[in-house]
């Protein structure tokens, strides 16, 4: 299984976790995986649900106040998406992190990221529609990363934003924004730390990377 990674000047790479990680594993043998679908739109959450519910357990809210009441400590994903009624997808983001929930967050949209996005404390950006395949293998990636520690945590989640970013806008648009200015740059920073980890792979470093479809 690979997770992405910046490899810089616009390029993201796969690359193989750690063989000396075996959180995933521990985590799929000793207890059920806890998804949580969270989606005002009820056939689009129940879909998500069905989808999912062949191999993890899995918790359906149809709003913002009845994911609140469904998070704990237990849930390991939560699938969310932004537009929602009364109680919106950032507002449970933000009392999730405010409750100090560990659950990897996913944010799920039908509406195109702006840079709002930069401070937004969420693990990765899903735009709608979105397919069986990319909700199980958010999961897998989402629980590879849980076994990293917070350097590698934050190197991640800055390049999906990042990458979801480029997707998006046009050159002109990045370089006039100094909020992706300063993302850019933290990921810079970044960069050098997450190689001293992934350095420590049991096969030979440079090999471990590949280009990401969409790459250049």
């Amino acid at each position: 299984m690979y997770v992405d990674k910046d490899c810089g000047h616009g390029r993201l790479c796969a690359v193989q976790p750690p063989a000396t990680d075996q959180r995933t594993t521990r985590m799929t043998e000793e207890r059920t995986v806890t998804v949580l679908v969270v989606d005002d739109e009820r056939d689009i959450a129940d879909l998500y649900t069905t989808w999912l519910e062949t191999d993890f357990e899995v918790r359906t809210a149809y709003g913002g106040e009845e994911a609140l009441d469904e998070v704990d400590e237990d849930v390991d994903v939560v699938f969310l998406d932004r537009q929602m009624p009364q109680f919106s997808g950032d507002d449970v983001l933000e009392q999730i992190r405010d409750r100090g929930i560990d659950a990897r967050v996913v944010m799920v949209t039908a509406v195109d990221p702006d840079f709002d996005i930069v401070d937004m404390p969420f693990d990765d950006y899903l735009t709608k529609p979105v397919m069986r395949e990319d909700l199980t293998q958010s999961v897998e990636t989402m629980l590879e990363r849980d076994g990293y520690d917070d350097t590698l945590q934050e190197y991640f989640a800055l390049s999906a934003k990042k990458a979801t970013l480029e997707a998006e806008k046009t050159p002109s648009e990045l370089d006039d924004n100094a909020e992706y200015t300063e993302m850019l740059q933290r990921v810079e920073e970044l960069e050098g730390e997450a190689d001293d980890a992934v350095a420590g792979f049991e096969d030979d470093y440079e090999s471990l990377f590949q280009e990401f479809p969409g790459g250049e």
